[in-house]
């Protein structure tokens, strides 16, 4: 039995990772995200502490204090709270203030890099998931258009690119035209931005990074998906296979039935 390190932000995705890591047999030690990570983490987690973002080196010691030597990352931390005032600790703004940039997957790196220093490995967040990846082909609703699909191929190309330069990994696009590009609002609102301009039956397309480091950033869709694409009126959403997760699987599968969404695997 081992001693995992969960360092949890928002939503469903630590407390998939925590029941996962527990049915393996290991045991959870959860850094929790005072701003960020939900008070039921605190059911699923074997040892909990809820420690700011920005108490890095606490965070540090905490989990060298359980005998923790891997870690994942697990959990959205909106942007908005990395570039605010919040409190850091001296080794907190030691490392911001090595940033070549403030780009998302700099950050994380250099994240990364620190805890190796301490001894401790992150390892991939999906590492325990990897039974939700979506597969590819049409997931669930209706068969797509020909030129529905050729959205899709368009939407695809300019989603990699961005996604290449770390600004999102999403895009909505109708009749191959670009409605709206994910930035650090996330998927979400992103969706939302787009109905407002362009109206109902676009095509949002997600996917990972050309060079996707799985230790953080994944792409992931979940319920609260599945809901946005009903009430924003989307056509479909199609997502990269093999590498984007996604949450509750089989609930998001039967909710998107119920709600007539479509999702397709590419």
């Amino acid at each position: 039995m081992e001693n995992i390190g969960l360092i949890a932000g928002n939503n469903r995705f630590p407390f998939l990772v925590a029941q996962e890591i527990k049915r393996s047999g290991d045991r959870v030690i959860c850094i929790a995200l005072k701003e960020e990570a939900d008070q039921n983490l605190e059911k699923v987690c074997d040892k909990i502490y809820w420690l700011s973002v920005g108490k890095f080196q606490k965070i540090i010691d905490t989990l060298k204090s359980e005998n923790v030597k891997t870690v994942i990352m697990a959990g959205q931390v909106k942007h908005v709270k990395i570039y605010s005032a919040i409190s850091m600790d001296f080794r907190a703004i030691k490392v911001m203030g090595s940033l070549i940039n403030k780009k998302t997957d700099t950050i994380l790196k250099t994240i990364a890099n620190e805890f190796e220093k301490d001894g401790m490995h992150l390892t991939a967040s999906h590492a325990y998931l990897k039974h939700l990846l979506a597969p590819k082909g049409l997931i669930v609703g209706k068969k797509l258009s020909s030129d529905e699909n050729k959205d899709v191929e368009f939407g695809y190309k300019i989603a990699k690119g961005i996604a290449g330069l770390d600004i999102g990994q999403t895009v909505v696009v109708k009749d191959k035209s670009v409605l709206a590009v994910e930035s650090v609002e996330g998927t979400d609102e992103c969706i939302k931005r787009a109905y407002a301009l362009g109206g109902e039956n676009f095509i949002v397309v997600k996917v990972a990074k050309p060079n996707q480091d799985f230790r953080f950033d994944v792409p992931v869709i979940g319920l609260g998906t599945i809901d946005n694409l009903k009430e924003n009126k989307v056509r479909a959403m199609a997502i990269e296979s093999g590498v984007t997760l996604i949450l509750d699987k089989d609930e998001v599968i039967e909710k998107a039935k119920k709600l007539g969404a479509t999702i397709i695997g590419i």
